[in-house]
């Protein structure tokens, strides 16, 4: 049996403001995924969570799922599809029985008794079951199974002991959980969240499977035995996810009970490459003008001076003039050593709207804030320091600013 491993699509995710649906990053990868399903022709395709990037997502994320399962239920293969932690397990679901008749299964919210969907194909080899496990959070899956669950990795285990699971047959599990090996975590893509010590599950929980199809995290690769893996991510989401060797589904291949899957990448072309480089700014911009390539996202670091707005409009004109985007632009210098920043005894005296300034100046190599930009700062310190703050959505000016600053306290 021939499948292809998928997950984290996160379509409608956005890039440092760009949105890749609109800039045609996802909708090109939906299109050549589906030539490469009429190339390989699987018996089904997983698609292992994270669906979507946000739980209520766009019309045009909407559309584009559509077009892609669509595409492939009209080429007669079957779809699995549970959802993760950033999906709606609702939303999803919506018209579930239906949509199985045409060969798409998705994993409904978990209610009690604690029932996996499951989905049996056969091939010349017998029968395989498919489980679908969507993202568990141990409150609900006690819910669920009546009973009390400690933490994340005994809430997988009761779920799927509580399965009628015949191990003398195939099996193959599609979940979307934090997986560790020993309670070590392999390696990481870059762009996820609820990752680093959060929802631990122990990879030893899915003894028995032969194959286990993972999302949630964006790197791919196996845990502890080769049956199981995570996918990744089709597309980088974070410029620390250029160090991967290569993006793409899995082809698995299934035969006869006892013997290990095949596996191999099937890297496909992204319509924007993304790269990251770092070095004087007379060397980055020597180059940069000298590379033929282009029509790539681009991360920029400087080693040996500020960054001015002469020097941010002169790299960036020159990558647009190839079609490049510069997306990310940093500096790493410091004049003196006395640049490092302020003391500790300093931070600890300032309130927040004095912590987003000199932020903001941090960020901006030493340029003070203007008189507006200062305003908004004032204001985003004083919502902040409210008892009642929620973070702003991501589409004002105070959200994006205060999601830059998240972003830098967590690296």
């Amino acid at each position: 049996m021939r499948l292809i491993h998928l997950a984290d699509l996160h379509l409608g995710k956005s890039l440092h403001r760009v949105s890749l649906l609109e800039a045609g990053d996802q909708p090109h990868w939906v299109d050549s995924f589906l030539r490469l399903c009429g190339e390989v022709q699987p018996d089904a395709v997983l698609i292992a969570g994270d669906v979507y990037d946000r739980g209520a997502p766009a019309a045009g994320a909407v559309e584009l799922l559509s077009r892609l399962l669509t595409g492939l239920t009209d080429r007669g293969i079957q779809v699995l599809l549970v959802p993760g932690n950033h999906d709606s397990p609702q939303r999803l679901a919506f018209g579930r029985e239906l949509l199985a008749r045409e060969g798409l299964h998705i994993a409904p919210p978990l209610t009690a008794p604690g029932a996996l969907t499951r989905v049996t194909l056969a091939d010349e080899y017998g029968p395989v079951d498919f489980w679908l496990m969507p993202y568990l959070f141990p409150a609900l899956a006690a819910e669920a199974l009546e009973t009390e669950l400690r933490d994340y990795d005994a809430a997988v285990r009761a779920v799927l002991a509580a399965q009628p699971v015949d191990f003398t047959r195939r099996n193959v599990l599609v979940a979307h959980q934090n997986v560790t090996v020993g309670g070590v975590e392999v390696e990481r893509g870059g762009s996820e969240t609820m990752v680093g010590g959060v929802g631990q599950v122990d990879a030893s929980a899915f003894d028995g499977f032969d194959y286990v199809a993972l999302g949630h995290i964006h790197a791919g690769y196996a845990l502890g035995r080769p049956g199981v893996r995570y996918a990744g991510s089709p597309l980088c989401y974070h410029f620390q996810e250029t160090r991967q060797a290569a993006k793409g589904p899995l082809l698995v291949e299934l035969k006869e009970k006892g013997t290990e899957p095949t596996i191999t990448l099937l890297p496909l072309e992204p319509l924007h490459r993304m790269r990251m480089a770092e070095g004087s700014y007379e060397a980055l911009r020597a180059a940069e003008a000298a590379r033929p390539e282009g029509n790539e996202y681009v991360s920029l670091s400087l080693t040996d001076r500020r960054i001015t707005p002469e020097i941010a409009e002169d790299l960036r004109s020159l990558l647009e003039a190839k079609g490049s985007l510069l997306l990310e632009l940093s500096s790493g210098y410091q004049a003196e050593a006395g640049e490092a920043g302020l003391s500790a005894a300093a931070l600890d005296e300032m309130g927040l709207p004095e912590l987003f300034a000199a932020f903001y100046t941090q960020r901006r190599s030493g340029a003070e804030p203007d008189e507006a930009t200062l305003a908004l700062l004032r204001k985003a310190g004083e919502l902040a320091e409210r008892a009642d703050f929620r973070l702003p959505p991501e589409d004002t000016e105070i959200g994006q600013l205060l999601q830059l600053a998240l972003q830098e306290g967590q690296a």
